[in-house]
């Protein structure tokens, strides 16, 4: 017969932590949110971890490119969504590693003979306004000049000016040698009041650039998620049906790291993608596989190679899939039994497997749940969809301001290719919905709030990391009186616009 777990399973709001003891260091400021995101062995460090455990959902309605930039700035990876032509998908992963660099080859070059019409053109064309002048018009060749906005005024000089009479020429240039850091070269920018500062060679050719704009954004955000060529971290989906063309597309544009997408994780077509990508790229491509619900399929993912594991089915605010299909399991169970599950690989293998909880968080607090649970970061789709940068449309509704949000298992969506039915191009019914959500503005306004409480919430536990918070926290069930009993009650609000918890 079948076989029957003798404990219901249970979401993350029937939980509450009991505070512990907390010392003078005790204080959000001292709170680490750093988290891996991928696995690695017994006494090594994993190869991408992340600033703070927030990653957003692969959704046509929350992870476009705008989101890629926004929350990599505040230290957490956007999953660029997968339903959508690869080209098209490759292009957002480009948009947003080319948003930002370190040292970065200039795309805007002229030669001597170009005029201020082509200036104009050129800056039409890549929105950029620091461009150099090279012997060969290329941004490897030598360095003769630079031109920017400053040097020259559109409405008091004719279009077929050369580029030789108004640009700065190359001995008077504050530059710095190849092999300068990017700590120095900031330096002297600091130092010299510059906005770009070029990197040349022994023998006069340009190298790249370093812009102040970068050196600025650093200091304003400085959670920010870098890779080794100090450009933004970020994340991409794929799917199960075409991996083979999607995967060395996403690869090619800089993608950091893949996960599959896909309605249901314990498969033989996770374990044929995931079996594909080992055979072609080995360790090097980082790719996550799910969802799954128990620590048996946990531990077939991690012995496919998933580098880490999504946790969560049926959970999300705009899923149906529990009252459509009846599969699924509470996410606070979910998430306790998974961690339980790599905790025990981890002691047999060596081999550490990140776990997110993907689904489920509808308070802010729901986010400490889950990492005192054993979660190593937390996937949010309806939270960050919320925001100016989701790709959706903001409405007004009634009178306020709201943000359409849709499900990839509905209709809209048309992601059919997320749910593995043999060979069929439609869905047959609905896992999801089509709808909107109140309009938060912007994104690093609402992180800020919500990474407070969790900071504060930790401290009230006695951890200032999430490894402490796991090894420490305390976790109570509570009963449906005392749910109630633990909001505002038995008094008339007076205002409640601004009151209350923040929904995630």
């Amino acid at each position: 017969m079948a076989y029957f777990f003798s404990e219901p399973s249970r979401t993350f709001s029937e939980y509450l932590l009991v505070p512990g003891y907390s010392s003078a260091e005790c204080i959000p400021a001292n709170v680490s949110l750093k988290t891996p995101v991928v696995k690695y062995r017994r006494g090594e460090e994993p190869a991408l971890t992340m600033n703070v455990p927030m990653v957003s959902a692969v959704m046509q309605a929350v992870s476009g490119e705008q989101m890629g930039i926004a929350l990599a700035k505040e230290g957490g990876i956007a999953f660029i969504y997968v339903s959508q032509p690869i080209e098209q998908q490759a292009e957002m992963v480009r948009r947003v590693k080319n948003y930002k660099a370190g040292f970065v080859i200039s795309d805007s070059n002229l030669r001597l003979g170009d005029t201020l019409a082509d200036v104009l053109a050129l800056k039409e064309r890549t929105g950029h306004s620091t461009m150099a002048v090279t012997d060969d018009g290329t941004g490897t060749g030598k360095l003769l000049g630079l031109v920017t906005s400053r040097d020259y005024r559109v409405s008091r000089m004719d279009p077929a000016t050369p580029v030789s009479e108004f640009m700065t020429p190359a001995e008077k240039i504050v530059s710095a040698p190849e092999g300068t850091s990017l700590k120095a070269a900031n330096d002297i920018i600091w130092d010299h009041k510059l906005n770009a500062l070029p990197i040349v060679s022994a023998g006069g050719h340009l190298v790249s650039f370093v812009f102040r704009k970068d050196y600025d954004s650093h200091k304003g955000n400085p959670l920010e998620l870098l890779d080794s060529q100090k450009r933004y971290v970020v994340g991409a989906g794929i799917n199960s049906r075409d991996y083979e063309e999607r995967v060395p597309a996403l690869v090619e544009a800089g993608a950091d790291v893949l996960v599959i997408d896909s309605s249901e994780g314990y498969s033989e077509w996770q374990k044929r993608t995931l079996a594909w990508i080992r055979s072609r790229y080995g360790d090097t491509v980082k790719v996550g596989a799910g969802n799954v619900v128990d620590g048996e399929g946990f531990r077939f993912l991690a012995d496919c190679g998933a580098d880490f594991v999504k946790v969560g089915i049926g959970g999300g605010s705009i899923c149906i899939t529990r009252e459509t299909k009846g599969i699924g399991r509470g996410q606070a169970t979910a998430v306790i039994d998974v961690a339980a599950e790599r905790d025990r690989y981890f002691a047999e293998t060596g081999v550490y497997v990140p776990i997110c909880a993907d689904g489920g968080i509808v308070q802010d607090y729901h986010i400490t749940l889950a990492l005192a649970m054993g979660a190593d970061f937390c996937m949010l789709g309806r939270y960050f969809s919320r925001f100016d940068e989701s790709p959706t449309s903001k409405v007004l509704i009634g009178g306020s301001y709201m943000k359409e949000y849709w499900g990839e298992g509905s209709a809209r969506a048309r992601n059919w290719q997320r749910y593995d039915l043999g060979g069929a191009a439609k869905l047959s019914f609905e896992e999801g919905v089509d709808s909107y959500v109140p309009y938060a503005g912007k994104l690093s306004d609402g992180m800020a709030t919500t990474l407070s409480k969790v900071r504060s919430t930790m401290c009230n536990c006695g951890a200032l990391t999430i490894p402490e918070l796991r090894e420490k926290a305390k976790l109570t069930l509570v009963s449906s009186v005392s749910i109630v009993e633990g909001g505002a009650h038995d008094v008339l609000l007076k205002d409640t616009t601004n009151s209350g918890n923040q929904r995630s």
